[in-house]
């Protein structure tokens, strides 16, 4: 098989328009089965990140985007009295749309001192600490939402009347946690036009690790069931799979995209390798008649197919994974958002629905050149 290797080289270079026209489509295809696999993979990443975690989202009961949630924030000292709460953090947040957005900027104010400690993987990769903690107002913020804005430290950013200071730029774990800026609570309630003193918008309960994480949710919203002001208190994950509600089933129907791309690089590596074959029915005789079987015809026609696949696969899903890791870019809803996540497996899948293709492209023409017979396809002009 690796000798025929070369001679399926010279057959492809022998056509290269067409070769040259079936391996970027290919790639297109490839390119945005890649780009629409990433957004599965951010959902799928969050949500086993979260399922992980001990936290729990206190959110006002009946309410859905972040701007009409308002919980009072002593509500904090009551639930850190409970049995198995380790900590509790106040959290207002800040957007510039509720709605499904490609372009989401999420403020999360937060007491400078907690941050730290609720978020123990954030990597400070420019700027530091103590100069958030210093300035009221100054925030970090996210590597991923810092290279889709190109902001820097020391910068000023401004989303309406929010003007903040760019005190760091952290790295975290979790690519999600990388799209979000984090400024002083105190700020955020006194941005001009918010006027929010004494309210937040949710509080995030951190817990023990043997805490039973139901029961403490059922015993904050029954606290605060007769008000001032109820409840709604859920892990982490569910409360953020609840905020992605519509756009989790729009990520589901773009799995049908993802097929429609296999179909294309099918369709179109199928098409190429029939007019091959229908073009070299004589030359696939004369190989015949100097000794080539008609599984060696079959095998010669297959691999045609698979390279031309695979070509069109590896350029289409490189370009993808370099995009995606360059861009940085991320879908969200609520004031919760998805990362685009490049992967090894990711890459592997790409690649591997390449190679499938290509296979099951090239079977009906293989076999009919390998059964073509002799006689007929020398009296082929």
């Amino acid at each position: 098989m690796i000798k025929l290797i070369p001679y399926v080289l010279k057959t492809l270079w022998r056509h290269r328009s067409r070769t040259l026209l079936t391996v970027t489509g290919s790639a297109v295809a490839l390119f945005v089965f890649c780009f629409v696999g990433s957004v599965q993979e951010g959902m799928n990443d969050l949500q086993r990140r979260q399922s992980g975690k001990r936290s729990l989202i206190a959110f006002q009961a009946n309410k859905f985007c972040p701007a009409t949630s308002h919980l009072p924030q002593d509500y904090e000292s009551d639930i850190q009295k409970m049995e198995g709460v380790k900590e509790v953090v106040p959290i207002q947040v800040y957007t510039n749309n509720c709605r499904a957005s490609l372009d989401v900027v999420v403020f999360y104010g937060v007491p400078p001192r907690k941050l730290q400690s609720a978020r123990p993987d954030f990597q400070m990769i420019n700027g530091s600490w103590e100069e958030f903690q210093k300035n009221q107002d100054s925030a970090v913020m996210g590597r991923a939402v810092a290279n889709r804005r190109r902001v820097k430290v020391g910068d000023k950013f401004s989303i309406g009347d929010l003007s903040v200071v760019v005190a760091g730029i952290f790295d975290a774990d979790d690519p999600a946690e990388e799209n979000y800026i984090y400024s002083h609570l105190d700020f955020l309630q006194r941005t001009k036009g918010m006027n929010l003193v004494g309210t937040v918008t949710q509080l995030e309960v951190l817990l023990d690790e043997a805490a039973d994480a139901d029961m403490i949710c059922r015993q904050i919203d029954e606290k605060y069931l007769a008000g001032p002001v109820e409840t709604d208190t859920r892990p982490k994950g569910v409360f953020q799979a609840k905020s992605l509600g519509d756009l989790t089933q729009l990520i589901g129907l773009a799995h049908y995209l993802g097929l429609a791309c296999v179909g294309l690089v099918l369709a179109l590596v199928a098409t190429t390798t029939v007019m091959s074959v229908q073009d070299r029915i004589q030359e696939h005789s004369v190989l015949q008649t100097i000794g080539y079987s008609g599984g060696r015809v079959f095998q010669l026609v297959m691999a045609e197919s698979v390279a031309l696949s695979m070509l069109g696969g590896l350029f289409g899903v490189a370009v993808a994974m370099i995009v995606l890791q360059w861009s940085s870019l991320s879908v969200g809803a609520e004031a919760v958002t998805i990362a685009f996540t490049p992967s090894v497996t990711l890459a592997a899948t790409g690649l591997g629905v390449a190679l499938l293709t290509g296979i099951l492209a090239g079977l009906l023409p293989a076999w009919q050149a390998a059964r073509t017979d002799i006689v007929t396809g020398l009296r082929q002009v």
